[in-house]
C-alpha cells in the first residue's frame, strides 16, 4: 500500500493550499488517517485528524485555519489549509490507520505514511 500525497507548493502568508491524500496500489480500507508535518529542525507534530464518523482533531495553532475533510468515494483525505502562516512551512505527511478504530494521537498508531509534500509560506 503506497499513500500519495499532493498539493504541496510555494504560498504567499495569507493564502490558501489544498493537500490530498490517496492510497495506492492495494486496496486499503481504514478508518482514520492524519496529517503531520515536520518543520526544519523541529519535530514531526500531528497537525489534523479524522475518524470516521467522528469530529476531527485539531492542532491547537491551525484550529479555524485548517479543515480535513473525507472524500468516501474516492478514498481520499483532503486537508483545506486557508490563512497559512510562515510558521506553517513544513513537509506535510499523511498517514492511516488500518487496524484501530478510534483517535490516536501517536504517531506509532498509523501504520501507512505517504512520501510528504512541501507546504512553504513567503511571508
Amino acid at each position: 500500500v503506497q499513500l500519495q500525497a499532493s498539493g504541496g507548493g510555494l504560498v504567499q502568508a495569507g493564502g490558501s493550499l489544498r493537500l490530498s491524500c490517496a492510497p495506492s496500489g492495494s486496496a486499503v480500507s481504514f478508518n482514520v488517517m492524519a496529517w503531520y508535518r515536520r518543520a526544519p529542525g523541529k519535530s514531526r507534530e500531528l497537525v489534523a485528524a479524522i475518524t470516521r464518523g467522528s469530529t476531527p482533531n485539531y492542532l491547537d495553532s491551525v484550529k479555524g485555519r485548517f479543515t480535513i475533510s473525507e472524500d468516501n468515494a474516492k478514498n481520499t483525505v483532503h486537508l483545506q489549509m486557508n490563512n497559512l502562516k510562515p510558521e506553517d512551512t513544513a513537509v506535510y505527511y499523511c498517514a492511516v490507520d488500518t487496524t484501530g478504530s478510534s483517535f490516536s494521537s501517536s504517531a506509532s498508531a498509523y501504520n501507512y505514511w505517504g512520501q510528504g509534500t512541501l507546504v512553504t509560506v513567503s511571508s
